[in-house]
């Protein structure tokens, strides 16, 4: 059941933004056409050409009034139209150039208005509204969000780390009811890695997915030639796409090129789909513990891999 506080919140949030983009007024952008009218003109000047029947299926609009819209557009002279070679009952639809016209110069009004909204907004918290805008979008329509962007593994940056802390914590509250010791775990891990950054010993990875962080790893000095891998996550919704084994084999490649002779990783058994990825890369397990430190009863598991065994890694 969904809280009333959260409908209320995004009812709230609604109204608020539908009069800061003054779509009650009633010419959009202060041009005689309806939020309606430009949205189609912004489909078609942007898809170049399209068929009235995707048209009306893509935006969910009444056939009848699409049909109204559009004869508008044809009358005013905005809009091309030709038979639909595959179906007989629709027509391709083209702007003109007076109707390409209009679609620019929405596009440049539209601009023009967030720009303004920007423009005493500094560029941190552009990042952050850009990342929270993005976060809605997956939310709400997880299927239409970066289904074609591939993942990109890069260095941590300042603000990566504090992600990490964030994200771990709370996932693996909510999925395993972990405490807030788990928290203080990752954040010691975290500030004494960032502390003492070698970065010829150590490395870390950010899985980024469509510009939003969807994963991470870490590889720590453990002294001698044995390196750590730590707090290897991802987002849950990024799971099943074959991240985290990218991630553990960038661990494994790069262990192995700066020297050491094995990779030891400390994990939970309840983190199964994690353990399965060690197990295909090489890993043995070299001990248990029943422990409850985080909260619940679980036994905390000690991986090895030699790496000398472990054999070149794919691209």
């Amino acid at each position: 059941m969904i809280a009333t506080e959260t409908i209320e919140a995004i009812r709230a949030f609604n109204r608020f933004y539908t009069n800061r983009l003054g779509l009650l007024a009633k010419g959009y952008l202060a041009t005689p056409y309806t939020l309606t009218e430009g949205r189609i003109l912004y489909e078609l000047g942007s898809r170049r050409s399209v068929s009235s029947t995707q048209l009306n299926r893509d935006l969910g609009l009444d056939p009848a009034y699409l049909s109204r819209i559009l004869k508008k557009f044809r009358e005013a002279g905005l809009l091309a139209t030709e038979p639909d070679p595959i179906d007989g009952r629709s027509r391709i639809l083209s702007l003109t150039a007076e109707g390409a016209e209009i679609y620019k110069t929405l596009g440049d009004r539209s601009r023009r208005q967030i720009a303004g909204d920007l423009q005493n907004v500094d560029k941190a918290d552009q990042a952050r509204l850009v990342d929270a805008l993005r976060t809605v979008h997956t939310i709400l329509a997880p299927s239409s969000t970066c289904e074609t962007e591939p993942v990109i593994l890069r260095p941590h940056r300042i603000g990566d780390m504090g992600w990490l802390v964030e994200a771990q914590a709370t996932a693996y509250a909510r999925e395993y009811g972990l405490n807030e010791k788990f928290e203080g775990l990752i954040a010691e891990v975290t500030g004494r890695f960032i502390a003492n950054f070698n970065p010829e010993r150590e490395r870390s990875w950010i899985a980024e997915r469509g510009g939003t962080r969807v994963g991470c790893v870490l590889v720590a000095d453990g002294g001698g030639n044995i390196a750590k891998l730590r707090l290897l996550y991802l987002d849950p919704r990024a799971r099943g796409l074959g991240i985290g084994r990218k991630l553990v084999d960038e661990c494994i490649r790069f262990a192995t090129a700066a020297g050491y002779e094995k990779l030891s990783l400390w994990t939970t058994d309840m983190l199964t789909a994690a353990i399965r990825i060690y197990e295909m890369a090489g890993f043995e397990l070299i001990s248990e513990e029943r422990h409850s430190m985080f909260g619940p009863q679980c036994v905390g598991q000690t991986w090895e891999l030699n790496l000398a065994e472990a054999g070149p890694r794919p691209v």
